[in-house]
C-alpha cells in the first residue's frame, strides 16, 4: 500500500442521478428563480431542525447579514465572535457598520472561549455570534446565561453543524437565529446557499421580506403586495434547491455514514502520541463536517499527504492574523489580546478526508500515510 500514490479528496458532494433528476426536473419546468422546490427546501429544513421558519438564501454569510439586520444591529453595537472561524463571522458584523469584538477560542474544542465572551462584553453589546466548528455543537447552558443576563442576542453560525445536537436537541433550534451553510464542502450543499432558521414569527417575515427587495403581501384587492422596506436580493432558486432537496432526503443515511467514519478514524488514531483530536462538547453529538487532528509542523505533514494523493486542509483562520481585521479589539480568557486557543488551532489543526463514500481501505490508506509523515 505504501508504494500505491491515491487520489483522495478531501470532499466529495454527495450527486445521485436522484439529484440529477431533480435539477433536471426543475430545468425541464422553466421555473428556475427562487420558487415551489426553494419552499420544499425550506419546509425540510425546518422540519428536521423542528423550528417553526427555514429561510433559504444565497449563502450563510448573506444569511448571517440578514439575522443582523432583522435584530436592527448597526452602527453603534458590538457584536462578539470568535477568532477561530472563517472571515465571514467577523466580516458580516462590519457590513451592517456594526464593530466585531474577536474573542480567544478554548483550546481543546475551538469553540469560543466563555471567559474570553464575560470579558467583551460592554455597555454597547448587542449579540454574539458563536461558532458550532466544524458540527461540534455548543454549550448553550453558558451562552444562555450570558445571554440573558446581560440582554443580548444569540446568533449561530452554523455553517457545519446541521444534523449536530445536544441532549437530543438539533442545531438550529437553540439560538435567536441560526445560519447553515450550503456550500459544496457541506454534506447537504446546493452548490452555494445558506438556510435560516428560527421560532420569532417577526424576525422570519421581516427576513423573507427583506431578501425580496422589500417585498410584503397585503391582501388588499387593489396591490396584492408592495415594497414595505429597502431590500435586496438574496433569493435561492429552485434549481440550486432541487439539489438540496434531494439530498435531504436521505440526511439520516448521510449522517450516519459520516459518524462511522469518524468513529472509524478516532479508532485508527488511538494512542498516537503524536497527535491529538478536538474535545466534543459534553452531552454533544458532532455532525463531523469536518474531521480534525491536531499535529505539530502541520504545513510540513499538509504538504506531504497531498503530495502522497490525499487531500488535507487547514481547519480554519485565526482571523486577527489577517490585515481585514487586525484593527479590531480582541480579548482572550485574562482580557489581553494574545489569543492563543486560535493560534494554536490555526497552527494545529489539519483536516482529514471526509465524505460519503470514503471507502475503509481509504481511510486505513490516509492514516497510514499520517503515521508516516508524523515521523518519530
Amino acid at each position: 500500500m505504501a508504494g500505491c500514490k491515491r487520489s483522495i479528496p478531501l470532499i466529495r458532494p454527495y450527486i445521485t442521478d436522484a439529484v440529477k433528476k431533480a435539477v433536471g426536473e426543475v430545468l425541464d419546468s422553466g421555473y428556475l428563480t427562487e420558487g415551489p422546490v426553494t419552499k420544499k427546501l425550506e419546509a425540510a429544513i425546518a422540519a428536521f431542525t423542528k423550528t417553526k421558519h427555514a429561510i433559504a438564501v444565497t449563502s450563510c454569510t448573506t444569511g448571517l447579514e440578514l439575522a443582523l439586520r432583522a435584530l436592527n444591529i448597526g452602527p453603534g453595537d458590538e457584536v462578539i465572535v470568535p477568532d477561530y472561524t472563517y472571515p465571514a463571522t467577523a466580516a458580516v458584523v462590519a457590513i451592517v457598520g456594526a464593530t466585531p469584538v474577536i474573542v480567544d477560542v478554548e483550546p481543546e474544542t475551538m469553540l469560543m472561549s466563555r471567559a474570553a465572551a464575560e470579558k467583551a462584553v460592554t455597555s454597547r453589546t448587542r449579540a454574539l455570534i458563536p461558532v458550532s466548528l466544524f458540527g461540534n455543537p455548543l454549550d448553550y447552558s453558558w451562552i444562555d446565561e450570558l445571554k440573558n443576563r446581560h440582554k443580548l442576542y444569540v446568533i449561530e453560525d452554523a455553517a457545519c453543524a446541521l444534523g449536530a445536537s445536544r441532549q437530543g436537541r438539533l442545531v438550529g433550534s437553540f439560538a435567536d437565529i441560526s445560519v447553515f451553510s450550503m456550500h459544496p464542502r457541506k454534506f447537504i450543499t446546493t452548490g452555494e446557499g445558506g438556510l435560516i432558521t428560527t421560532n420569532n414569527d417577526q424576525w422570519a417575515a421581516w427576513m423573507d421580506s427583506y431578501k425580496h427587495f422589500g417585498l410584503e403581501a397585503t391582501g388588499t384587492e387593489r396591490d396584492k403586495v408592495h415594497f414595505a422596506r429597502i431590500g435586496t436580493n438574496y433569493k435561492l432558486s429552485n434549481v440550486l434547491a432541487a439539489i438540496g432537496l434531494a439530498q435531504m432526503e436521505e440526511i439520516d443515511m448521510l449522517l450516519a455514514e459520516r459518524r462511522a467514519q469518524a468513529k472509524r478514524y478516532i479508532r485508527l488514531l488511538a494512542g498516537d502520541s503524536r497527535l491529538s483530536l478536538p474535545a466534543i462538547t459534553p452531552d454533544g453529538e458532532h455532525s463531523w463536517q469536518t474531521f480534525c487532528v491536531f499535529v505539530s509542523d502541520r504545513d510540513r505533514v499538509m504538504e506531504t499527504l497531498r503530495a502522497e494523493g490525499i487531500e488535507v486542509q487547514i481547519g480554519t483562520y485565526a482571523i486577527h492574523a489577517h490585515p481585514a481585521f487586525a484593527a479590531y479589539r480582541r480579548i482572550n480568557s485574562e482580557g489581553g489580546d494574545v489569543l492563543t486557543g486560535s493560534l494554536e488551532a490555526y497552527a494545529r489543526a489539519l483536516a482529514l478526508p471526509l465524505y460519503h463514500g470514503l471507502s475503509e481501505d481509504e481511510q486505513n490508506y490516509v492514516v497510514e500515510r499520517l503515521k508516516v509523515a508524523l515521523g518519530n
